[in-house]
């Protein structure tokens, strides 16, 4: 498993990586709740149609620095972000506690 870490974190989390279409459709839905984050590749929108719990949602660039950070309750539709290449998905809550905000720089590791 990969993980992921942000500038004055001190520490490394655990990520999903969904690289493939239908894992990145599928994302979190069906679940309770996620260990650390998951990352969608080759994204820059999300809906929570059918999630179980909310989720924070980083919109990331191609370099891995944050554009947004939003909060999505189950059964919305994200706006689809223009410069945005990849998508971070955590509970919500989770980005705020983890310094996760736009200008951020999120370095994967171990991919």
């Amino acid at each position: 498993m990969a993980t992921f870490t942000v500038p004055g974190l001190g520490a490394e989390l655990p990520l999903e990586i969904a690289e493939s279409g239908p894992a990145r459709r599928r994302g979190l839905l069906g679940r309770d709740g996620v260990n650390g984050a998951l990352l969608l590749t080759s994204s820059s929108s999300v809906h929570t149609l059918g999630m179980r719990f909310a989720i924070d949602v980083a919109y990331l660039d191609r370099h891995g620095t944050v554009l947004a950070v939003r909060t999505m309750r189950p059964g919305r539709i994200g706006l689809h972000r223009l410069r945005a290449r990849r998508v971070l998905e955590s509970e919500a809550g989770a980005m705020a506690r983890w310094g996760v905000r736009r200008g951020v720089r999120v370095t994967v590791l171990g991919r």
